[in-house]
């Protein structure tokens, strides 16, 4: 009996220890209350996360543009008001060179220069930043809203891609690539570097 009254005594100690620790950490840290005196629900996140696929990446990032577009979406109708949405869109365009592409046979040398020939430069991303963009004013859309607001991000899209080749991203990265790549390679080998690139560079077809 003894024995069972020494730890009840022991638990209750425990606990009121655990709850003075609890108040003064609340006290300090600006609670007055502790949780789970308050009576107030906590949330509580789980995920789960599960690794479907890994890839090798061999493209090298060489230049990014940035662009800023106000885009006017509008639904023609026979006899309502036409719909009409207004966007300002933000968005990037990054152009790369796909290192994966180059063989054996692309690479040759002699006592004094190393010649490598690359792989065409790629648009490798071109694409919204939805954070950064927002719906500027509907007009009339209703319920065709969302439709409006998805038809003018597609086309952003497309035009920060057009956009990008217009303003001559592909050969910006080839600049780069000569650039970056090049006292690399020639610091590594102890040779003069030649990059070469094709002559007619293919240009990806708008989505």
């Amino acid at each position: 009996m003894r024995l069972i009254s020494w730890l009840v005594k022991l638990l209750v100690l425990i606990f009121l220890l655990a709850g003075i620790q609890s108040l003064w950490t609340n006290l300090r840290s600006g609670n007055l209350m502790p949780d789970w005196l308050s009576g107030e629900d906590k949330t509580e996140t789980m995920h789960t996360v599960v690794l479907q696929e890994i890839s090798a990446m061999g493209k090298l990032e060489l230049v990014k543009y940035n662009f800023k577009d106000v885009v006017e979406e509008e639904i023609v109708k026979m006899w309502l008001p036409n719909a009409k949405a207004v966007l300002i869109v933000q968005g990037e365009a990054i152009g790369c060179v796909d290192l994966t592409k180059i063989v054996i046979a692309d690479i040759s040398s002699d006592d004094e220069t190393l010649v490598v020939h690359m792989p065409d430069p790629e648009l490798c991303v071109f694409k919204i930043d939805h954070s950064k963009s927002k719906v500027y004013n509907t007009e009339y859309a209703f319920n065709e809203e969302g439709k409006l607001v998805q038809e003018a991000y597609k086309q952003a899209e497309k035009q920060i891609q057009k956009s990008a080749l217009d303003m001559g991203i592909l050969d910006q990265t080839k600049e780069n690539a000569r650039k970056i790549l090049t006292p690399v390679l020639e610091k590594a080998s102890g040779k003069k570097v030649l990059l070469k690139f094709p002559m007619n560079t293919k240009i990806d077809k708008l989505r």
